[in-house]
């Protein structure tokens, strides 16, 4: 595996994020990674292990199905990388208490990882959350 910090974001949103391989997460990631959830109604630092990482996207999979992720930029500067991707998926499962709709949903997301011998230790991610609750309400 490289430890170039773009190839390891790259690998890790292709594998894991994607839902392809969850369980490759402790491959990719710290023992433990500082995740800064930036969002305007409740900003928080959580401390994620690749296991809870994994559930984590496990609970996507739940909630869209077999979603595509597409990687729109991808660019890094030292042991920042720098992703917007698009999530497509369908609202199989129960979001933010919202019963299934079984509509398309798409998710827009930005984040940046900070590397560190070749595995992710922390990251800021911000996902547009509002839009996603405006598709589920339409």
């Amino acid at each position: 595996m490289t430890h170039d910090p773009v190839s390891v974001v790259r690998e890790f949103l292709q594998v894991v994020r994607s839902g392809a391989d969850p369980g490759q997460a402790d491959r990719l990631m710290a023992t433990a990674v500082n995740a800064h959830q930036v969002q305007a109604e409740d900003a928080r630092t959580i401390t994620r292990t690749p296991q809870e990482y994994a559930e984590h996207v496990e609970e996507m999979l739940a909630a869209s199905g077999p979603f595509h992720l597409k990687i729109d930029e991808l660019f890094g500067s030292g042991d920042k990388v720098y992703a917007r991707w698009t999530q497509n998926g369908v609202h199989v499962g129960n979001i933010d208490g919202l019963a299934p709709t079984g509509r398309p949903i798409i998710q827009v997301t930005s984040c940046v990882y900070r590397v560190a011998d070749g595995k992710i230790v922390e990251y800021w991610i911000q996902i547009d959350r509002w839009g996603l609750r405006a598709q589920l309400a339409g």
